[in-house]
């Protein structure tokens, strides 16, 4: 921090003097512990915060009820800068803040396995501070945060893009809590996510067989068809599913049986692969003399991270550097590190960087940010909030991300993102790089969304899940 020019210590200053705030509102975020496309709780806080703060917010954009976009302009408007920011939970993940062995706040109810609860905190502290700034020094520009809901089922950022809600924008400054302060290029897989159900006939299984078709053996069939299909596809593929339903009771032929497919893999590939699951899905029907139905739920890009943004992001992050950690802190990650099986070496971790020409070892994991990063350029803060080994869509990052730890990480997030953005308002040289370089990405790759034209969001998806667990988890809500 000494090494920073005057006015982006002043920016650090402005946003450690409202800090505990934004902590305070990712602990209460943690609580509700909101599955995807059912965070009306999450969102309300967000929404409310930016509103107090002389943002103007839409709610329920793009028919879907918990998304958001907040608006504060100065001057001309322009650059317009928008700022992505997610707050859905996992399910089977509950577990209490700061313990180091496996302990549910519910059994089997939610928990935030990949640090969401962080993330609107980070850009609603960076906007915040950064609304301040630009009316004392008088710069032009126009902020605007996107609240993304169901990132975890890939859902909402292709419908906000086919809705509009992008075209104004200049640049995108994502994040997403990690283990340490990291910034990447291309990154991740493109994806479908999509159920197939199939519809049979019952019958009783012991004395009439014959007179049934069985559902449940056109999933099993359809599951044996898509493993021999990976077998043959290139090693960039991920397929996985799960079964929703094959049936209630084994001496009735179950008419009905449902499977949840991910198709992953590169741009290039990803929709052959669908279309060849979809093969599979029908030789199943076929096989088993039933029909049955395709609901696509998503359909994502990879993402393609602008090169000269990432630079501008990691000079910040140098510039920021690490939190300091105490000695409670380190005893509490060593402890959790050696209950995983982790290396334990504490909260050792260095600034990271991966650009686009950098060939980054190959993660199998999807994002909807990635169609976002085809219509505006795009990169990621990636903050540290988790302790340093631990893995997505565990209950050891749960267990962290309501910490002394993860509130150090938000505040560290807040200033490299709202350097970042004053770099862009304040460095037309650089923003000039920036959007040049886009260009040539938008020529080579223009934007095509994967959705079918005539799909919706799936509501209700979550809904039961949520309705579960959500009266044994109300009495352990936090008040922001």
């Amino acid at each position: 921090m000494r090494t920073l020019n005057s006015e982006k210590l002043e920016i650090a200053w402005a946003a450690e003097s409202r800090q505990e705030k934004f902590w305070k509102i990712s602990d209460a975020i943690w609580s509700y512990a909101e599955l995807g496309l059912e965070e009306y709780k999450s969102s309300r806080l967000i929404a409310d915060t930016l509103e107090s703060h002389g943002f103007t917010v839409d709610r329920g954009v793009a028919g879907m009820p918990t998304a958001l976009v907040a608006n504060w302009s100065h001057g001309t408007g322009k650059p317009v800068i928008g700022f992505l920011g997610e707050y859905d939970a996992l399910p089977m993940l509950s577990q209490k803040a700061g313990s180091p062995a496996k302990d549910p706040v519910v059994r089997g109810a939610p928990g935030h396995g990949c640090s969401h609860n962080t993330m609107c905190a980070v850009q609603g502290l960076a906007v915040i501070t950064l609304k301040e700034i630009m009316e004392k020094k008088g710069l032009n520009g126009t902020l605007k945060v996107f609240g993304c809901p169901a990132e975890e089922t890939l859902i909402s950022r292709p419908y906000m893009v086919c809705a509009g809600l992008f075209n104004d924008v200049d640049v995108v400054i994502d994040c997403h809590g990690e283990d340490s302060l990291k910034v990447k290029g291309v990154e991740g897989t493109a994806c479908y996510s999509f159920i197939v159900t199939f519809q049979g006939k019952t019958a009783h299984s012991g004395s009439s067989p014959w007179m049934g078709r069985s559902a449940a053996d056109a999933v099993e069939l359809m599951h044996a068809g898509t493993e021999r299909m990976r077998e043959n596809l290139p090693v960039t593929q991920r397929t996985h599913w799960v079964t929703l339903e094959g049936g209630e009771a084994p001496n009735v032929v179950p008419d009905r049986a449902s499977t949840w497919y991910f198709i992953r893999d590169v741009d290039e590939n990803v929709e052959s692969n669908f279309k060849w699951a979809l093969d599979c899905a029908k030789g199943a029907a076929l096989m088993t003399q039933t029909t049955y139905e395709v609901k696509v739920l998503a359909a994502v890009h990879q993402r393609f991270h602008n090169t000269a943004l990432v630079e501008l992001i990691f000079e910040n992050m140098k510039a920021v550097g690490r939190p300091e950690y105490t000695e409670e802190e380190e005893a509490y990650a060593r402890a959790l590190q050696k209950t995983m099986g982790i290396p334990v070496k504490g909260m050792e971790y260095s600034p990271e960087l991966s650009a686009t020409n950098m060939a980054p070892p190959f993660k199998g994991g999807s994002s909807d940010v990635g169609d976002v990063t085809l219509v505006a350029p795009t990169a990621g803060v990636k903050y540290p909030v988790r302790v340093p080994g631990s893995y997505s869509h565990h209950w050891a990052v749960v267990s962290a991300a309501a910490t002394s730890i993860a509130h150090k990480g938000i505040t560290v997030g807040a200033k490299v993102v709202a350097f970042t953005a004053y770099d862009l308002l304040t460095k037309p040289a650089v923003f000039t790089r920036i959007r040049t370089e886009f260009e040539k990405l938008a020529t080579e790759r223009p934007y095509k969304t994967f959705l079918p034209d005539d799909v919706q969001p799936p509501f209700g998806l979550n809904t039961k899940l949520m309705e579960k667990h959500r009266g044994a988890m109300e009495q352990f809500y936090l008040n922001p």
